[in-house]
């Protein structure tokens, strides 16, 4: 009988680390870097067009990232006419039609990633994995804000 092993960052960084590889081995087909499907997601996920500033922001806070680094992928997106910025605002960036195709390819390869890794597994294990995961993140990032980490 074998012990499932103790919740701590070794088991969860192995976890996040074997998922990116794999992730990272669907974007690599693409042409696109990891950084630059996160952008092309964010800006998909904001409806007609998202302000550069906060695409920034959802980058570095999630990714932990720098500016630079998330400006670099935006950059490079643009450069390659998968976004573009909207006439007149320069300040607000939205998807092209070959921005949203390729979001959209990778996309519905990502949700076969997701089927074939959670897949089969219980709601309520997936479920509970889901609280524990969103509250140690709350706290880590409380913690790179200095504050102090809320209970649970």
């Amino acid at each position: 009988m074998s012990t499932a092993p103790t919740l701590n960052g070794q088991v969860i960084g192995q976890a996040h680390y074997a998922t990116r590889a794999v992730l990272e081995r669907l974007v690599a087909g693409t042409g696109a870097t990891f950084h630059q499907v996160v952008a092309l997601n964010a800006t998909a996920d904001s409806g007609a067009a998202m302000d550069r500033d906060r695409l920034v922001l959802r980058m570095t806070s999630t990714l932990k990232i720098d500016a630079s680094t998330a400006l670099a992928a935006i950059a490079d997106l643009t450069a390659s006419k998968l976004v573009e910025t909207l006439p007149g605002d320069a300040s607000r960036i939205r998807l092209t039609d070959a921005g949203r195709a390729l979001q959209d390819r990778i996309s519905t390869a990502t949700a076969g990633i997701t089927e074939r890794l959670y897949g089969g597994l219980p709601a309520e294990d997936l479920a509970a994995a889901s609280r524990v995961l969103t509250a140690v993140t709350a706290r880590a990032n409380a913690e790179l804000d200095g504050a102090r980490p809320p209970s649970a």
